[in-house]
């Protein structure tokens, strides 16, 4: 799974579970933080939301819940 995809499955479940619209979320959620594997072996990514409170504690759980089934997205590798 990619970043991109990552950011794909949350919104399609926020927007599922809370409504909404998608690009509210995307907003929401922002960019997927990815972490070397080296230095994070049981989960390379995290997401830093934004927004009220509570849109921020149901990304957050959310993201917990997805974390457990995909702790690990690809790495974008630089092109040499």
């Amino acid at each position: 799974m990619t970043a991109d995809q990552l950011i794909d499955l949350l919104i399609a479940r926020l927007l599922r579970d809370h409504g909404g619209q998608k690009h509210k979320w995307r907003k929401i959620v922002g960019p997927v933080q990815i972490y070397a594997r080296e230095t994070h072996p049981h989960c390379n990514w995290a997401i830093y939301p934004v927004g009220s409170a509570v849109e921020i504690e149901m990304v957050e759980q959310l993201a917990d819940e997805v974390r457990l089934n995909r702790p690990f997205v690809a790495e974008l590798r630089k092109p040499s």
